[in-house]
């Protein structure tokens, strides 16, 4: 596959679930659970359906693909209350703190566009609330009115675009993503879009993305035409 350009940008707008914390296994944990307790499998492929969605989109997926006897709400109740149980503690991953301080100290604007609900996104970052207050703004997909449509449709990353103080173009903003969901997303948006995949993902899936990285470690910022790290 040829190497794809890569423009310069002067914004950055990041994800949050399986590329900055380590919760996409917590969640993939929880939906097995309740699947499991109705002797229903949750297929990975389902869960690669799931990546990225809003929060009632998620549910929706998971009762009718997974074929609960159950309703979506009774699902999102169960849902959330194992969510508060386990994710007021979970790791940021590889490279997501040196990035997010690199930005900051070098004044490179950035900004959060999350699936999650405000309320989720807060307990969440409760352990990394220094880091998270880094960012210019946070959009949050499940609670924020302005965003119509969820992943895989543009609207959360255009919304976070406007929201910047000097209105950057979508051409020049970077997406951070690692589902094929908001990898679509941040394409139909204009962007491009740095993807951190899931591991199991196979390459067709990632093939949309500008750049394809193991972590966020491996992120040369000089690429994108924006500070290089010192060391």
């Amino acid at each position: 596959m040829a190497q794809k350009v890569l423009r310069n940008v002067t914004h950055c707008i990041f994800d949050m679930d399986g590329l900055l914390l380590d919760t996409e296994r917590i969640y993939e944990e929880i939906t097995r659970q309740i699947a499991g307790t109705f002797n229903r499998p949750y297929p990975e492929a389902v869960r690669f359906r799931v990546m990225g969605t809003t929060e009632q989109r998620s549910a929706e997926i998971a009762v009718q693909e997974c074929q609960l006897p159950i309703t979506v709400g009774d699902f999102l109740q169960r849902y959330h209350k194992m969510c508060c149980d386990r994710l007021h503690n979970v790791p940021l991953l590889k490279g997501a703190e040196r990035l997010l301080r690199h930005l900051h100290a070098n004044k490179v604007p950035f900004a959060l566009a999350t699936s999650s609900g405000a309320e989720m996104v807060e307990l969440k970052s409760t352990h990394h609330r220094e880091l998270f207050d880094l960012f210019h703004h946070r959009v949050c997909g499940s609670s924020d009115s302005e965003v119509k449509n969820g992943k895989p449709a543009p609207d959360i990353f255009l919304v976070a675009a406007s929201r910047f103080s000097d209105k950057p173009e979508p051409k020049n903003c970077l997406v951070f993503e690692d589902s094929p969901n908001g990898v679509e997303a941040g394409n139909s948006a204009g962007m491009q879009v740095v993807m951190v995949p899931d591991e199991r993902l196979s390459k067709e899936r990632c093939a949309h993305a500008t750049q394809v990285l193991r972590s966020l470690e491996d992120f040369k910022p000089e690429q994108f035409g924006l500070p290089p790290f010192i060391n």
